[in-house]
């Protein structure tokens, strides 16, 4: 038994003690270790790291809900918390949609999990910043390297009880050169994935392309995006269109059983390894396939969001869930039929602007745009999910397969699921590479990908 499902089961037999045999409770206790190394001007100037255990009691009692949490995790800290939570839920209005408690259900089997990540030190995060520094050949650099560790125990009054651990690495880094910034970022549940030199190699020949970009007119474009910037998109649908408390609200463009995007288009949340194989009410997490071959199949439910819609849960309650929605953990875009037979994304890191995954697309494509990355994406309208934004860190001119000349930033007017429509698809890259969420431990795994059409809207300038 981990150290987190024991203080979760000792939390457990408190509020049976406490609350008396009528109440309803779920514990959470969660731990999370971060570290992050951060340099700039080609140099580390910051090595971080935090560790704290949090326990989460959520109590039903009496036809009244009231959660609280501590971090303070000894017997006085535990008894604290039932008592603070008890008086809180006979202050709580009644509570009518209630969902009950996470019957007893056995986990799925999850990807293994790497010891040396969790146990990660500086100087495991310094070697991959020190290689990409070098890599970029004498580029200004920054960006940082880091590793997470989460372990947690659940435990209910239903008699439900599991645990798990899981672990994540980051790079994220961009190389400068006379104002033009090329960036390369990676994820993965190993830090031994991540490549600095092959990054620093990648991040550098963007920025060396990036030089002396023209202008071009605001207008509809044939676009090819690069997995960072297709990261933004599944970030979005996942957020404001798959989240299930949205579309029971009938705020989301999903329509399940509906042919929404166009046939190239399989999204799947793989969320085991990428983070706890539970969630927040103990539900064991799985697979969850949102798009199949262009059609609407799925969205993510907690236990209220599914109790609105009349589904189940499929585990992806969080903290904030019960306010924002449930949100997928690691939407994972399929890439194109020949995944199988393609080079390495790390083969060619050189290859000027173009990563691996686009690159047989560009030599495809007759005139329109290959975009590195979106940024400061914001929502207009919901309900068909505009979104406005930025491109960033590398645009470039294609003609006739070749890359002709550097683009300046332009902002974009343009509805995501649109843009992913029947017939909008022109191709997919041949590999799926994993990215980072910049804020969260969340990770996007996509290829690039080919758009008949993207709406770019004028200069970023104005």
């Amino acid at each position: 038994m981990s150290v987190e499902l024991d203080i979760a089961g000792r939390v457990i037999e408190l509020v049976r003690r406490l609350a008396g045999a009528g109440a309803e409770a779920e514990v959470l206790a969660g731990h999370s270790a971060e570290a992050l190394t951060r340099f700039a001007n080609s140099a580390i100037h910051q090595n971080v790291a935090d560790a704290t255990t949090t326990v989460r009691l959520r109590l039903h009692l009496d036809g009244r809900t009231a959660a609280g949490s501590t971090t303070v995790t000894g017997a006085d800290g535990l008894e604290s918390l039932v008592e603070r939570t008890i008086a809180a839920s006979r202050l709580s209005p009644p509570d009518s949609a209630w969902t009950g408690l996470t019957p007893p259900d056995a986990l799925r089997p999850a990807a293994g999990f790497d010891e040396a990540t969790a146990a990660a030190t500086p100087q495991d995060r310094a070697e991959r910043v020190r290689d990409f520094v070098r890599a970029a050949g004498g580029l200004e650099t920054a960006g940082f390297c880091r590793t997470s560790y989460t372990s947690g125990g659940f435990a209910n009054t239903a008699g439900h009880a599991v645990q798990g651990r899981a672990a994540e690495a980051a790079m994220d880094g961009i190389a400068r050169l006379d104002g033009a910034d090329g960036v390369a970022r990676r994820a993965s549940g190993r830090l031994a994935d991540l490549d600095g030199a092959a990054l620093g190699v990648r991040a550098a020949a963007k920025a060396r392309a990036g030089g002396r970009p023209i202008e071009l007119p605001p207008g509809r474009y044939e676009v090819i995006l690069e997995p960072t910037a297709v990261a933004d998109i599944l970030g979005n649908l996942a957020t404001f269109g798959f989240n299930g408390k949205a579309f029971a609200q009938h705020q989301s463009f999903a329509e399940l059983g509906a042919q929404q995007f166009d046939d190239a288009i399989t999204i799947v949340d793989e969320p085991l390894g990428a983070t706890l194989p539970f969630d927040l009410e103990g539900t064991p997490r799985d697979a969850l396939v949102l798009v199949r071959d262009g059609t609407t199949s799925a969205v993510s439910h907690d236990r209220t969001s599914a109790a609105e819609a009349g589904a189940a849960s499929t585990g992806h309650a969080s903290e904030g869930s019960r306010s924002w929605g449930p949100i997928a953990a690691n939407p994972c875009l399929a890439p194109g039929p020949d995944a199988a037979d393609s080079d390495s994304a790390d083969s060619e890191p050189g290859d000027g602007p173009t990563e691996a995954s686009a690159r047989a697309l560009v030599a495809r494509m007759r005139r329109g745009l290959l975009i590195t990355d979106f940024w400061y994406t914001r929502v207009l309208d919901q309900k068909s999910l505009v979104i406005t934004g930025l491109t960033r860190n590398g645009v470039w001119l294609v003609e006739d397969g070749e890359v002709t000349a550097a683009v300046g930033n332009m902002r974009f007017t343009q509805s995501y699921p649109q843009a992913l429509g029947p017939g909008a698809v022109l191709g997919l890259g041949a590999e799926a590479v994993a990215m980072p969420d910049r804020w969260s431990g969340v990770r996007y795994t996509a290829p690039a990908l080919h758009l008949r059409s993207w709406n770019l809207t004028g200069n970023a300038s104005g």
